[in-house]
């Protein structure tokens, strides 16, 4: 299948889902994070769930990072450039949905891509080889390609790794693991 082709199949397959159920596997998938080891390093990267999109709702990994008091960085993407700026999360931060109904600050403490040490990775569909599929545009794959080799990247998924691997182009950036609600995929 074509990366278009599959973009396809995962909207389709993410549109049949409820909320009961998107809440079930997000909690799941949050309680599997719990088993990775990565939980000394201090910047963590989130994405904030477009509830349209029927994303994992990230809710559940923002309360085990406030709960372990770590750095939580979120981003807001400018689309003139398809560049994202990222933000530390504080009490203060205002949140408002822009056009595409991503929840972004409004403004607050700008972090650099090179202090991020954990970065958890939005996708429709991932590999068996850590290659991933996001929604096109490539925002992930500018802002990962900023951040340290170190960086540790992680995909969360509702669906199994696609067997076949994607065919991938110069600019994309393989993940280190990929989360589904009953496993730990590790690459």
């Amino acid at each position: 299948m074509t990366k278009s082709e599959l973009r396809k199949k995962y909207k389709a397959l993410r549109k049949t889902l409820q909320l009961e159920q998107i809440e079930d596997l997000s909690l799941a998938i949050s309680n599997q994070l719990l088993r990775l080891n990565i939980w000394d390093k201090s910047f963590y990267h989130v994405f904030l769930s477009i509830e349209e999109q029927k994303e994992i709702n990230t809710e559940y990994i923002l309360n085990i990072l406030s709960g372990k008091d770590k750095n939580i960085v979120i981003s807001k993407s400018n689309f003139e450039d398809i560049s994202m700026s990222h933000f530390l999360l504080t009490d203060n931060t205002t949140i408002k949905k822009n056009h595409y109904n991503i929840p972004e600050p409004v403004d607050g403490i700008e972090i650099q891509s090179s202090q991020i040490d954990v970065v958890f990775v939005p996708l429709l569909a991932f590999d068996k080889t850590g290659n991933r599929i996001g929604y096109g545009k490539g925002f992930y794959d500018r802002f990962l390609s900023e951040c340290n080799p170190e960086t540790i990247k992680i995909g969360l998924s509702f669906f199994d790794a696609e067997k076949e691997v994607f065919e991938t182009e110069n600019n994309d950036i393989k993940l280190d693991y990929c989360v589904i609600p009953n496993q730990v995929f590790q690459f």
